[in-house]
């Protein structure tokens, strides 16, 4: 029986936590999915100014020594660390609000003005509701109807 994903997140935040703060590194998420046969847990972790390969890979061998002492997960897998990447998701109101003035992708539960996506610049997040600029228009969309939400490259 495998371990609920939710708790595998949760542990592994608390491994890695006060590793990442102490050298500057933000948890950005934690995926633990199967892909064909084989399971992955991806960790994305980024800093000021961006991470590079060298970062990925202290992280990625301190996170294995804690793994050899007390692994949560009782399954095979591959442990990848890496960048969120140019498309960051936005998981946390905190990174939301990071994002003002940024361009964003953002879906919804349920349509807002007839639309579900909206792509545009960030101009706010006041009072729980994300204020972004898609061309002429602007939208005010609400924080709880958020489904998923990124950074954009917008072309």
């Amino acid at each position: 029986m495998s371990t609920p994903k939710s708790k595998i997140k949760q542990t592994v935040e608390q491994m890695l936590g006060p590793y990442l703060d102490d050298n500057g590194f933000e948890l950005v998420d934690v995926e633990y999915v199967k892909e064909g046969s084989n399971w992955f847990l991806r960790i994305f972790v980024d800093k000021e100014g961006g991470i590079d390969i060298d970062d990925c890979g202290s992280i990625s061998e301190y996170f294995s020594q804690q793994l050899d002492e007390n692994d949560p997960i009782p399954e095979a897998y591959f442990l990848e660390v890496s960048s969120p990447g140019a498309e960051r998701p936005l998981k946390k109101a905190a990174d939301v609000a990071k994002a003002v003035g940024k361009d964003v992708y953002v879906t919804v539960y349920e349509p807002i003005q007839g639309l579900k996506e909206f792509e545009g610049r960030l101009l706010s997040f006041e009072n729980e509701e994300l204020l972004i600029s898609a061309g002429k228009k602007e939208h005010l969309v609400p924080y709880a109807k958020v489904a998923s939400a990124r950074l954009a490259i917008i072309f």
